[in-house]
């Protein structure tokens, strides 16, 4: 699979190739951060077919919390584009919402951190769900 994204405005580039590492569905409360409350869909593909085209991306890791991601963002839009996990080193978990075609996500095959989630938020049918993360 090959796919391309990017930033809101169009500052910060991307491109990748390879077979999905997987395909998810977050709902931790720091993925409702980053989203503004929803939950955070996700496609998990392999770091060495991953590189940014344009721009540079900002990024951020918090200091405070042991084993903390490191979230990538556009740093003029705010637009999150992909976020680097240590649990997750040869992976790149790219925003579906930054990917120019979010067709090619076809859905979560894992839903995870459902403890964290609010009444609101609704969970797809059929689909493995995790109250943490899958084996934690």
């Amino acid at each position: 699979m090959k796919l391309t994204g990017g930033c809101y405005c169009g500052e910060v580039r991307y491109e990748c190739e390879g077979e999905p590492l997987m395909r998810g569905e977050c709902h931790c409360r720091e993925c409702q951060h980053i989203t503004g409350g929803a939950e955070n869909l996700f496609l998990a593909m392999p770091a060495a077919g991953f590189r940014y085209t344009k721009g540079e991306p900002k990024r951020f890791t918090r200091t405070d919390i042991p084993n903390a991601v490191t979230r990538e963002f556009c740093g003029t839009c705010g637009a999150p584009l992909t976020t680097r996990a240590p649990a997750l080193p040869q992976g790149v978990i790219v925003k579906v919402g930054s990917m120019d075609d979010t067709s090619l996500f076809e859905g979560p095959q894992v839903v995870m951190w459902t403890s964290d989630a609010p009444k609101f938020h609704q969970f797809p049918e059929g689909v493995p769900a995790f109250p943490k993360f899958p084996g934690a």
